[in-house]
């Protein structure tokens, strides 16, 4: 089995830090996202992965290289223009050949990974096919995972028949069949690649991998489905991106492996990475810092994860997520917030007192 993992797109939802930067490769926990799901594909014994790029594909192959960090073996699939789930397969069919394979959207989070849902399929099929079955049986051509949400029209939307069995699936509808929304994960046989090339452009000019499985389910093809039990963050705004955080950083334990000065508290479950250095300050957990950050005179709250080379300095920060080479000075209380890369945001002794914005397209400023 083979794995692809979609990061192209723009990143509309997370600008202006996707402006300059890649929504994949946005830290969660000091992780890029991305990295995530290549780790889920590993751990479920897929190391053969192509990767779908778009505009940001040059920063992608940086991040990731040719995964042999991970032991995996990665191909990059540019994507000229962000076409559709579907497209994405249609353009990638040369690398996925004839195998079966997972494709996985590079900004989810999917805490419980896929290891089992990949074994559910494959032990599916193998029974299906089984010579000491008695009677027929239908192996499944694709597998999907579905979640209960409270805002389905946002998503791809399963309906579910009489016998279980899914029979109709809607991208986006205005009046959602029901509150099962498809997760960012989906299993294939072969058989998609028909599917794939037999659809037409949706009205939104994409290719919907919701009609190419529509597809598949009218023409005789059986889809199988699971019901997520675990959670499951789509991380492309910002409410979700800061809760995949802070369910990420409850995992974590205790890991000290900067340099925490005698005037300082460490409270519950904190990661200080290499480098990093605390200086009279409170770290209260669960959050990690990272490598080569400073934080002096300061309080960094729970749910919060400063990443390497910042600089926090007289400032208190919680539920928040720092991207790297920040720095924030003076700054009385910071809260579920996203700050990108190379900002610094600072306490002005100018006179007259005043609040001194220098803003980019599509921002926030929630001011106390």
């Amino acid at each position: 089995m083979k794995g692809l993992i979609l990061s192209g797109g723009a990143g509309t939802r997370l600008r202006p830090i996707t402006h300059t930067s890649a929504k994949q490769l946005v830290p969660v926990a000091n992780k890029p996202i991305l990295f995530y799901g290549i780790e889920d594909m590993v751990e479920a014994g897929i190391t053969e992965i192509g990767i779908i790029t778009g505009e940001t594909g040059a920063e992608i192959r940086a991040a990731v290289g040719d995964g042999s960090r991970w032991g995996a073996e990665v191909t990059y699939i540019p994507q000229e223009q962000p076409l559709g789930l579907a497209h994405c397969v249609l353009i990638a069919r040369e690398f996925l050949g004839d195998d079966d394979f997972v494709m996985y959207l590079g900004d989810n989070l999917l805490r419980q990974g896929i290891t089992e849902f990949v074994e559910r399929f494959e032990s599916d099929r193998r029974a299906s096919f089984s010579p000491t079955l008695v009677g027929p049986a239908s192996a499944p051509s694709a597998q999907i995972l579905l979640a209960r949400v409270p805002d389905p029209q946002r998503f791809g939307v399963a309906e579910l028949g009489p016998d279980g069995e899914v029979v109709r699936l809607v991208e986006k509808p205005v009046e959602p069949p029901s509150d099962l929304a498809l997760v960012g994960v989906y299993l294939f046989d072969p058989s998609i690649h028909e599917a794939v090339a037999a659809i037409a452009p949706s009205p939104r000019g994409e290719l919907e991998i919701t009609d190419a499985i529509q597809w598949l389910i009218d023409h005789g093809h059986r889809v199988r489905h699971e019901v997520l039990e675990g959670w499951w963050k789509d991380t492309g705004k910002l409410q979700p991106l800061l809760e995949g955080n802070r369910l990420i950083l409850e995992t974590l334990d205790l890991d000290l492996r900067g340099r925490v000065d005698d005037r300082s508290l460490i409270d519950g479950r904190v990661v200080i990475e290499e480098g990093a250095e605390i200086v009279n300050s409170t770290v209260r957990g669960p959050a990690i810092i990272g490598e080569r950050t400073r934080v002096v005179d300061s309080y960094i709250g729970p749910f919060t994860s400063v990443y390497f080379d910042c600089e926090i300095v007289g400032s208190e920060i919680e539920h928040s997520v720092v991207l790297e080479q920040s720095r924030i000075v003076g700054i009385a209380r910071i809260a579920d917030s996203l700050i990108g890369k190379q900002v610094e945001v600072r306490r002005s002794e100018t006179r007259p007192r005043a609040t001194r914005l220098m803003v980019g397209d599509h921002s926030v400023v929630d001011l106390a």
